[in-house]
């Protein structure tokens, strides 16, 4: 199962888990009644064949996946590349990950402007909202392997805050308020 929980305030290092003290947990119904998040946890081992993938990709018009790995010997410009992933930013489309293998840490903000740390593993997929205040994070492990999921072609531009004005999270604020 996913862990979330509120983030402290420290500019250690990004892997560190920054837990508040005393840790402040998030369940999967707050997470989703409050950011929009969505959250699956699928058999790494027989998601290709169970069926379970497939539903959700079907439900919810994904057409185009691909595979990303990023490690230190995995990606290419990997320090600029993981600094630029943790930048706050928000995209015009959901941003939709499951992982493979690996490990690491999507941070949200909540409606009070509060991060969120999720942190995902093996067999996670989740769902980001168009529009939500995000950034990623690998964990001290280093290393994750991600399905990324799309409507149509890819779309992977990041629009750093601010971009309040931006339609996508004009939208997301309104579902926001609204209840997702």
């Amino acid at each position: 199962m996913v862990l979330a929980w509120y983030m402290d305030d420290s500019t250690d290092d990004q892997r560190l888990k920054h837990h508040m003290t005393p840790p402040q947990y998030v369940s999967l119904a707050t997470l989703k009644e409050n950011t929009g998040v969505l959250y699956w946890k699928l058999n790494p081992e027989s998601y290709e064949t169970d069926g379970q993938l497939e539903k959700i990709k079907s439900d919810r018009g994904y057409t185009y996946t691909d595979v990303i790995q990023v490690s230190p010997d995995k990606l290419p410009n990997y320090e600029t590349t993981i600094k630029r992933f943790f930048e706050e930013h928000i995209h015009t489309d959901e941003e939709i990950r499951f992982v493979l293998e690996g490990s690491g840490y999507f941070d949200v903000r909540d409606s009070h402007d509060k991060w969120i740390r999720i942190a995902v593993d093996v067999g996670d997929l989740l769902i980001l909202p168009a529009g939500i205040y995000h950034r990623f994070t690998l964990d001290s492990k280093n290393y994750i392997k991600a399905m990324r999921l799309f409507i149509g072609e890819p779309v992977w531009t990041p629009f750093n805050r601010p971009a309040d004005d931006m339609d996508a999270r004009k939208q997301y604020i309104e579902h926001q308020k609204s209840g997702f």
